[in-house]
Formats: structure tokens, sequence, C-alpha cells
């Protein structure tokens, strides 16, 4: 079982290319998903972002039509060391930050030295998290739609537990990207925004 995030103006390709590799394949629709059965057994399920049901025909065409982005919604990715928080309308960025913060990679010393650079190292990360919470708190205040969310899942965590964040609602597909640059800012807005597809191929084990 493998899961892919597929961009809507590409999921017709992906369904032809789908049924290239593995025959013909039926659509269905089912809880709020499209549904794919092929003949060599192999199966996939799309379902639209943002927690979105889709309700149409079973048709490529159709399901990807219904791929909408909402009209006020966040994007937070956090790492140890680094975070990236936009706020956006629809598929436009309507503000957005990405920041570094210097946190120091594991020692080898031993004894005091060592309890000295783990707090030292904890002192850091926390400095960054709370740097990441003051950004999302000022980018997202207000906002009305839900929050896609990616890097350390622990490092998210935290951030989130700031009072003035714990209203936010985040939604899967959790994005597992490396430290947030501008660059993967902007690879996690297209990744948010595409269509979540689980592929079981027949000769799985």
């Amino acid at each position: 079982m493998t899961s892919v995030l597929v961009p809507a103006a590409r999921f017709e390709r992906w369904v032809l290319n789908f049924r290239g590799r593995h025959g013909e394949t039926g659509l269905t629709v089912v809880d709020g998903a499209l549904a794919g059965a092929a003949d060599d057994g192999s199966t996939f399920t799309a379902r639209l972002p943002f927690a979105a049901a889709y309700d149409g025909l079973p048709d490529a065409a159709g399901f990807a039509a219904g791929v909408a982005a909402p009209g006020d919604w966040g994007l937070l990715l956090v790492r140890k060391g680094g975070f990236a928080v936009a706020r956006l309308a629809g598929e436009q960025t309507v503000a957005s930050k990405v920041g570094q913060r210097h946190v120091q990679g594991r020692t080898k010393a031993g004894g005091q030295s060592q309890q000295r650079f783990a707090r030292r190292r904890d002192n850091q990360a926390r400095q960054a998290y709370e740097a990441a919470a003051d950004h999302a708190a000022r980018l997202l205040e207000g906002l009305r739609g839900p929050v896609v969310a990616g890097g350390d899942r622990p490092a998210v965590e935290e951030v989130l537990e700031d009072p003035r964040l714990r209203h936010l609602a985040v939604l899967d597909p959790w994005l597992p990207v490396p430290d947030p640059r501008r660059a993967v800012l902007e690879q996690a807005l297209v990744d948010a925004c595409s269509v979540q597809v689980v592929v079981t191929n027949a000769d799985d084990s």
C-alpha cells in the first residue's frame, strides 16, 4: 500500500496511467471518495483535500473538478530550528513567514558536559518553537478555515500547545517535509491542495 498526492490538474492522467498499468478499472463513489478497482486486483481510493466529501458521478474529470481550497486556511510546518507559516485564500498566499533558529546537534560528550549540552539544546529548541508560535498566532489570528501541518510531529504539537493556537483545526494529510525553507513551503502549498490517493497493488504482500 502506498500513498501519493496528485495535483488536480494531473488526476485524470493519473487514472489513465493506473488503467494502463493494471487493466480496465471500474470507478465507484464510496464514503465521499472515488474508488477504483482494476482487472488485476489492484485498487485505489482518492479523497479530496481539506476533508471534503465527493458526491458526484464516478468519473475522474468530475472528481478533479471537485478539488477546491477553502477561502481562508493555514499551513504550519515545524522542525527543530526551522518553521514556515502561511495564510491562504484559496490557492493564493495572503501572508507567510519562514524562519530558522539554530539548534545544536547531538554530542558525543558524556557526564555533566552532556547534561549541560542537552539542557542548552532543549532551550534552543524551545525558543525556536516559541518563535514559530508567535508568528503562527500573528498570521493565523481569526482563521475561519482549517490548518494543514507538516514536519516533525512532536515539534508541531508543542507549537500548537500555545493557548493562542489551540482553536486551530488541523486536517490530514500530514506533510513529511524537510527543514522548512521558502521552496519547501511552496511545495507544501501544492501538496496540501492535492488529491490524496491510497494505492494497493495486487502483488502487495
